[in-house]
């Protein structure tokens, strides 16, 4: 264990606290256990030693981070750690990469169970392997999601400044004033296109030039190891799969037609349906549907986008459709805390109220002209006039 703690006191001693995620103001940090999942590379181990270093400095002696993917676990169990931990003390127990390590989910459970008043935050970057454990670990554990950065959150990294964050009805309500107060402090044009390729993944800051490789890195794990492992894809199909996601990236949006697709790509409608739902499950795609009440994996999708626009970026390279670049981005930042469903009248039915019609600058009201709650959501406005609002206004929503 004291190789664990000297390892823990090194990663501490460098990570910066000048920027912190907006999720970290959202965890009650008092439960007994915490679960963050996210995609590889979102930032959890950053968060994690962000909080220790801001709130915890003065029982450092009571807390412990580990990675579970750490050697010292090749023979040694997390039973045993956790039982000389608290021998010594220990209070403050956080978990990095914890689908690294066999049958963890019941052995967190067992530990809650032994250990009320012990703390523990565990992270993990297989979405399926957190779906999977919330059976053993219902009850118990409460499960935060990470996204990755806002445009709001990319700005303050780029820029040093502090952006607050609005909400839905904020922005509907006063965006002109809203957008004035930004635009007095930057240009949002100046960092929109560069956010949407690459800002996304805070790794984008470490090496630039291999940012596309890492994230095809992240891409092919899901693909090739989560998806065989914990759904059972077959290895042969995984080269389908990566054909239907350059085709969602190129498509201005992605309607699924099933049969001709299916057709095309050589898969039959069941199996085609099941993955999209497992690429939604995965993080890689956002599906969505007339009404989501009782939505099972052989339901068809109205439409279909990839998570964020750095990923249609990567698969469709030059290719890219600027509709569903738009449509990706807004979808993107308003399912971190609303609910979104197809609509016949406009692009987005949100929170079962909301309609918005996603376009460029000369985009009209003319499709929801007779909707009650509708907006236009324009790209390359800086300001907004009436129910037409810009489009990057919606990143400052987290």
């Amino acid at each position: 264990m004291e190789n664990l703690v000297a390892q823990f006191q090194q990663r501490l001693r460098f990570v910066s606290v000048d920027f912190t995620r907006s999720v970290m103001e959202e965890i009650n940090w008092n439960a007994q256990l915490i679960g963050i999942r996210g995609a590889r590379g979102i930032g959890k181990t950053t968060l994690l030693l962000q909080y220790i270093k801001l709130h915890l400095s003065e029982e450092l002696d009571k807390t412990l981070y580990v990675s579970l993917d750490s050697v010292w676990f090749s023979n040694h169990s997390l039973l045993n750690l956790v039982s000389e931990f608290e021998q010594k003390g220990g209070k403050y127990l956080f978990l990095d990469e914890v689908h690294k390590y066999e049958n963890w989910s019941q052995e967190l459970k067992n530990i809650y169970d032994t250990y009320p008043l012990l703390k523990i935050v565990f992270t993990g970057s297989s979405l399926l392997e957190i779906l999977n454990a919330r059976a053993d670990l219902s009850r118990r554990a409460v499960i935060y999601t990470m996204q990755g950065f806002s445009f709001r959150e990319y700005l303050s990294v780029e820029t040093g400044m502090v952006f607050e964050k609005l909400s839905l009805g904020q922005i509907l309500n006063n965006h002109l004033a809203e957008a004035t107060k930004i635009n007095e402090k930057i240009r949002p044009f100046q960092y929109f296109d560069n956010y949407l390729k690459h800002g996304y993944y805070p790794f984008y800051r470490e090496q630039p030039d291999l940012y596309p490789m890492r994230l095809g890195e992240v891409v092919n794990m899901m693909l090739e190891v989560e998806l065989p492992l914990l759904r059972n894809v077959e290895i042969a199909y995984i080269s389908r799969i990566k054909q239907l996601l350059v085709i969602i990236a190129e498509s201005v949006p992605f309607i699924p037609n099933i049969s001709k697709l299916s057709e095309k790509i050589n898969l039959n409608r069941a199996t085609l349906l099941s993955y999209f739902h497992y690429l939604d499950e995965i993080g890689l795609i956002r599906n969505l549907f007339r009404e989501t009440h009782g939505i099972t994996k052989l339901q068809k999708p109205a439409k279909v986008w990839l998570e964020n626009t750095n990923l249609a970026y990567l698969l469709a390279q030059k290719n890219a459709n600027e509709g569903n670049l738009r449509e990706t981005f807004f979808a993107n930042q308003l399912s971190y805390r609303h609910h979104l469903l197809y609509t016949e009248k406009g692009d987005f039915l949100i929170d079962e109220k909301y309609t918005f019609e996603v376009g460029g600058k000369n985009k009209t009201d003319k499709q929801i002209k007779s909707v009650k709650n509708a907006y236009i959501v324009a790209d390359e406005i800086e300001y907004g006039f009436a129910n037409k609002i810009p489009l990057w206004l919606f990143g400052f929503l987290y």
